[in-house]
C-alpha cells in the first residue's frame, strides 16, 4: 500500500468514525451541529475583528502573538480538555503492518479534518489579511497559513504521542495533574494580560511581538508582514524557521510513534501490587462518613478524586482556577469580592457527568439501582462527597479574597451567593448527568469518546446557563440589596438565605434527576461505556 493509499484510508476512517458516532442518536447530531455552528461563528467573528485591525500600527504584534497562543492551545488542549481534536488514537493501530512515516502523514491529514482545524484556519487567514499588503505578501500568506496550520497540528500530535504512555500508566498519569495546574495558571495569565491591554492599549505588545515573530509558527505570519515592508530576506528566514519546526516536529512525532508501536506497554506493571490495597477495609475515611449506601457512595467518589488521574487532574485544575481568578484580580487592584463566587462555580462543574466518571464500571453501580429511591441515594452521596471539598474551599477563597480587598461588609453576601450558585450547579449537574451522559476514555489522551464532544459541551455549558438561571433569585436579591437598600443593612441576610436556597434547590434537583436516572439506566450505561 502506498503512502497516498494509507492517507486516503485513514482520512476515510476518521470521517466514518465521526459519521457513525453522529448516527447513534438525534440528540448527539443536534449537539454536534450546535457546537460546530457556535465555534465557526466565533471564528468568523474573530476573522472579522482581525480584518478590522488592518492598517493599525501594532497589528503585526497582535497577529503573531495570536498565532503563538493558537499553537500553545493546540499543544495542550487535546491532553487536558474535552474539546480537543478527535483524531485517531495511534495505539489502536499497533497491530497493523504500517511504517511510521506513511502513518505520520496519514494521521497528519486526518488531523486536519474537524472543527478545530477549520477554526484555526479562520484565525490564521484573518491574521494574514491583517498584515498583507501587495500581491507578493498575499502569495507568501498562502504558504504561511499552510505552514502555521501544519505546525499547530503536528505539535498537537507530537505532544499527544509523547504523552500517551504517561497518561495510560498509573503513576505517570498522576504527573499530568501538574500540567493541568500549569495550564490553568497560564490561561489566567493570558486573561490578565488581555485585561491590561484593554486599559493600556496595544502598544505594549510590541516588545513581545518582536520576539515572538521569530518563534514558529508565529514566524510564518511574521514573514507576511516582512514581505509587506519589503524585507524579503527576513521573510525567507522566518518561513524557513517555520518549515524547520514542522520538519522537526514530524521527526519527533515519528520517533515517538515508532517507540509507541514497537515497545511493550508498561501500564499494567503495578496491577500485582493492588490486591493488597483493595483488601484493606475500615480506613479512617470510611469511619468519618455516614453508614449505609450514602457513606459508601461518598467514599467511592472521594477515592476517585484521589486515585483516578483524569478525575484528579480535573479537580486540581478547578481548585487552581477557582483561587487564581479572584486572587490575581485582587492583586492587580481590579478585583471584586464577587469574583470569589468563581470558586463555587468551578467546583460545581465536577457534578456534571457523574456517571461518565465511572466509565464501564458504572454497570456495577447500575445493578444496585432498581428504583427512583436508589437513584436518589446514589446521587445524594455523590453530591455530599463533592460538598465535603467544595463548601470549605469556597468559604476559604471567599474569606481570602475579602481579606485582600478589605471589604468585610460584603463577606456574608458573597458567601450566600456562592452557596446558592453551588446548589444550583449540583441540581443541574445531577439532571444533566442522567440526561446527557458521555464517556471519559481511560486509555489515551482523549477526555471524551469520539462523536460525543458536542454532547459534552452542550451538557456542561447548558447546565451552567441553567444553574445561573436557577440562582437568579438570590442574584437579584443581592442586586436589590446593593442598589435599592445600600447593601450594608440587608446584605448579611443573604448568607442564610443563600445557604437555604442552595440546599433546597439541590434537594429539588436530586429529586427530579432520580426518576430519570432510574428510567434511563440502559441508555446511561451504553453512553458511558463507549470509551
Amino acid at each position: 500500500m502506498t503512502t497516498a493509499d494509507v492517507t486516503s484510508v485513514v482520512v476515510r476512517l476518521k470521517l466514518s468514525l465521526l459519521r457513525n458516532g453522529l448516527r447513534q442518536s438525534g440528540g448527539r447530531r443536534a449537539a454536534y451541529v450546535v457546537s460546530a455552528v457556535l465555534v465557526l461563528l466565533f471564528g468568523a467573528l474573530q476573522l472579522l475583528g482581525l480584518v478590522a485591525l488592518r492598517g493599525h500600527a501594532h497589528a503585526e504584534s497582535v497577529v503573531v502573538l495570536l498565532t503563538a497562543v493558537l499553537a500553545l492551545g493546540w499543544a495542550v488542549m487535546p491532553l487536558f480538555f474535552p474539546g480537543g481534536d478527535e483524531t485517531l488514537d495511534p495505539t489502536r493501530l499497533v497491530m497493523l503492518p504500517l511504517r511510521p512515516r506513511p502513518l505520520v502523514r496519514a494521521l497528519l491529514a486526518a488531523s486536519l479534518v474537524g472543527i478545530g482545524p477549520l477554526f484555526t484556519l479562520l484565525l490564521l487567514t484573518g491574521s494574514v489579511i491583517t498584515v498583507a499588503h501587495g500581491g507578493a505578501a498575499y502569495a507568501v500568506g498562502v504558504v504561511a497559513v499552510v505552514l502555521a496550520l501544519l505546525v499547530c497540528v503536528a505539535l498537537a500530535r507530537a505532544v499527544a504521542a509523547a504523552n500517551i504512555r504517561l497518561l495510560t500508566s498509573r503513576k505517570g498519569r498522576d504527573l499530568a495533574v501538574l500540567s493541568g495546574l500549569v495550564i490553568a495558571i497560564g490561561a489566567q495569565l493570558v486573561n490578565f494580560g488581555a485585561q491590561r491591554l484593554g486599559s493600556s492599549g496595544l502598544a505594549q505588545l510590541a516588545p513581545a511581538g518582536d520576539v515572538v515573530k521569530w518563534v514558529p509558527p508565529a514566524s510564518a505570519i511574521g514573514a507576511v508582514d516582512s514581505v509587506s515592508s519589503g524585507s524579503y530576506g527576513t521573510a525567507a528566514l522566518q518561513l524557513a524557521l517555520s518549515a524547520g519546526a514542522l520538519a522537526a516536529l514530524i521527526a519527533v512525532w515519528s520517533r515517538h510513534l515508532t517507540r509507541l508501536m514497537t515497545s511493550p506497554d508498561g501500564s499494567t506493571l503495578q496491577v500485582s501490587a493492588e490486591p493488597a490495597a483493595r483488601g484493606r477495609s475500615g480506613s479512617g475515611l470510611s469511619r468519618l462518613l455516614p453508614a449505609g449506601r450514602t457513606g459508601t457512595v461518598m467514599e467511592r467518589s472521594l477515592r476517585y478524586v484521589w486515585r483516578d488521574p483524569k478525575t484528579k487532574a480535573a479537580w486540581v485544575t478547578s481548585l487552581a482556577i477557582g483561587l487564581i481568578v479572584p486572587v490575581f484580580n485582587a492583586l492587580q487592584g481590579t478585583g471584586s469580592v464577587y469574583f470569589a463566587c468563581f470558586a463555587a462555580g468551578m467546583l460545581g462543574i465536577q457534578m456534571y457527568n457523574q456517571f461518565g466518571q465511572d466509565t464501564s464500571a458504572f454497570w456495577i453501580v447500575a445493578l444496585t439501582i432498581s428504583s427512583a429511591r436508589d437513584a436518589y441515594v446514589e446521587l445524594r452521596g455523590r453530591a455530599l462527597a463533592l460538598l465535603v471539598i467544595t463548601l470549605p474551599y469556597a468559604t476559604l477563597v471567599t474569606v481570602v479574597t475579602t481579606a485582600m480587598l478589605g471589604d468585610w461588609a460584603r463577606l456574608p453576601e458573597v458567601l450566600g451567593l456562592s452557596f446558592a450558585l453551588l446548589g444550583a450547579m449540583l441540581a443541574t449537574g445531577a439532571w444533566t448527568s442522567a440526561r446527557f451522559p458521555y464517556s471519559i476514555p481511560q486509555e489515551g489522551y482523549k477526555n471524551v469518546a469520539p462523536g460525543q464532544t458536542g454532547l459534552a459541551w452542550i451538557s456542561i455549558f447548558g447546565g451552567m446557563v441553567s444553574a445561573a438561571l436557577l440562582a437568579s433569585p438570590v442574584i437579584a436579591a443581592a442586586i436589590w440589596a446593593n442598589v435599592a437598600q445600600g447593601g450594608d443593612s440587608w446584605g448579611w441576610l443573604l448568607l442564610p438565605a443563600g445557604a437555604a436556597y442552595g440546599a433546597a434547590i439541590t434537594w429539588a434537583g436530586l429529586r427530579l434527576a432520580a426518576p430519570r436516572t432510574a428510567a434511563r439506566l440502559p441508555e446511561i450505561l451504553t453512553a458511558v461505556s463507549k470509551g
